[in-house]
């Protein structure tokens, strides 16, 4: 039987094509709709029906990520795959490859869903991340405390996200607790670090090889979850500088065409460690959206389509603020009657505590945010 014509991996794809996206949490629907104002539809293959990206997409596939007919069927159905998550197996994508162009590739999904792999990958093209130890056993661990010191953080590699997957050991009696309780193995082993602030950079890399940058974005956590993104971030310009330039080399090492972000550590003396990075859109440039020409899932949509890709062209500085929880999420009417705030809600049928429910983006004028740096004004939401 012969194959169906694929587009030209050179080329970009017509208005009307097809892009299949595994997973159908809040990146896939924001993804849907940048797809949508661009003349494309999306077709979602995800395990749950009633998902964010479900209730936006022109098609849907409710399946297995390891069921190969659907998969099958999926890739006849779409022009190009890409995934809104990393914790899509790997096999998922080994599946779909030889059927459709998949964008990111299978490699840069491997690098991104395992912390040691990330590791090891950030070492080999030159960024700097905080000491580690692989921890299989737990003579391994009190090993790899003896040579990093305590406190310390134990993580798992895979499935890790939102402070899930993780123990800080602050003392020999946590060792033992925290290595039953994690898992999968192996565990990492990561020397605390006495970070000033943490920062994140995206960037985009096209068919073509082209990168774009957006401006780093300086993130605040309550209870191991994003609660604020500031934008651009106070830093430094340097700093700034140098953040931007290392999610670049990471999109270029990984030879990846889509979206990647990279979340690192700011220290006291202006050296930046990297701690993770996720090749798609991220929690921490969801003010590009509105603070931008072109946001974040516009540019990722862009990349994976194979059309070109302009500078983001921010227009405002941005304070991005998660709904986590039913109290947080509460707000959505005080936030939907303002006029500086964009409100994003994802269509989540149930409010539990630490689920991510929406956003809300209060949009500044350029300069504001360094305005506040210095005098430590800053309103967020």
């Amino acid at each position: 039987m012969t194959a169906p014509a694929r587009p030209d991996l050179a080329g970009p794809l017509p208005p009307g094509s097809t892009i299949g996206i595994l997973g159908g949490g809040q990146l896939g629907r924001m993804s849907a709709l940048a797809a949508a104002a661009l003349g494309y539809r999306c077709h979602v293959f995800a395990p749950e029906a009633d998902s964010p990206g479900m209730q936006v997409a022109a098609a849907r596939t409710v399946a297995g990520y390891e069921d190969a007919a659907a998969l099958a069927a999926f890739a006849a159905a779409v022009d190009v795959v890409t995934f809104e998550f990393e914790n899509v197996p790997a096999a998922t994508l080994d599946i779909l490859a030889p059927l459709v162009p998949c964008r990111p590739g299978v490699a840069a999904l491997r690098t991104g869903q395992d912390r040691l792999a990330e590791k090891r990958f950030a070492e080999s093209i030159g960024l700097a991340v905080a000491p580690w130890r692989e921890v299989t056993s737990l003579a391994e661990l009190h090993a790899a405390v003896a040579a990093l010191g305590l406190p310390a953080v134990l993580k798992t590699t895979r499935l890790g996200y939102d402070g899930r997957g993780q123990a800080v050991l602050r003392g020999p009696e946590d060792l033992a607790p925290a290595f039953e309780r994690l898992a999968p193995r192996p565990l990492v082993l990561e020397a605390f670090v006495p970070f000033e602030r943490e920062v994140s950079a995206i960037a985009a890399r096209g068919i073509d090889g082209r990168i774009v940058t957006f401006d780093a974005t300086e993130n605040r956590h309550a209870h191991h979850i994003l609660d604020l993104s500031i934008a651009p971030a106070p830093v430094p310009a340097a700093v700034a500088a140098a953040a931007r330039a290392a999610v670049a080399r990471v999109a270029e090492s990984l030879d990846l065409v889509g979206l990647v972000a990279l979340e690192m550590f700011l220290l006291p003396d202006g050296r930046l460690l990297v701690n993770e990075m996720a090749p798609r859109p991220h929690n921490s440039g969801h003010w590009t959206m509105d603070a931008c020409r072109i946001g974040q899932f516009e540019m990722h949509v862009r990349a994976v389509a194979g059309l070109p890709l302009p500078e983001p062209g921010r227009h405002h500085d941005a304070v991005m603020k998660n709904l986590v929880g039913p109290d947080s999420f509460a707000r959505w009417p005080e936030l939907a009657a303002m006029g500086d705030v964009a409100l994003h809600l994802y269509g989540k049928a149930e409010a539990r505590p630490g689920r991510k429910l929406g956003h809300a983006t209060r949009l500044l004028p350029l300069g504001a945010v360094a305005e506040a740096r210095d005098s430590g004004a800053l309103s967020p939401l």
